[in-house]
């Protein structure tokens, strides 16, 4: 059960329906948000996931330095709901940021965060850049980590 990281373009079919799936179930579905998930930037970004037999139980997307921002950046990052509370959204913002670091070589990071994940970011480093605005109805703040 170890983590992947691969561009767009190294996702086999199957990888690249079910982190889709997953992703449209926990920011689509669970948190009961209708927008357009599948937004054009993934064939622009890397791949960060983890498995359990097959099933996709972490994820997040590195979206390089000119994507979203003008800084590297870490989105569409969740847990499913029964492997939460196991330190797996620590090893996944790690591995990410060790990624963004070490082989994009980039050191400002840029993220568009949940309100109430504030205090997780700020414990990798990253600062509140802006007042809380609505995104899809839902609670959020722009963060930066510099290094």
């Amino acid at each position: 059960m170890g983590w992947k990281l691969k561009a767009f373009d190294e996702l086999t079919n199957i990888e690249l329906y079910n982190l889709l799936k997953e992703r449209t179930l926990v920011f689509v579905v669970e948190q009961n948000c209708p927008y357009l998930e599948v937004d054009g930037k993934d064939p622009s970004s890397y791949h960060l996931f983890k498995e359990d037999n097959g099933e996709i139980i972490a994820y997040s997307r590195i979206l390089p330095a000119g994507v979203s921002y003008q800084e590297a950046s870490i989105g569409r990052v969740f847990v499913k709901k029964e492997y939460r509370g196991q330190g797996i959204a620590e090893e996944l913002l790690k591995n990410s940021l060790d990624f963004i670091q070490n082989e994009l070589k980039e050191t400002n990071v840029k993220i568009q965060a949940q309100d109430y994940l504030k205090k997780f970011y700020r414990s990798f480093g990253f600062q509140t850049i802006s007042e809380t605005y609505l995104e899809d109805n839902i609670p959020h703040v722009d963060m930066l980590l510099q290094r």
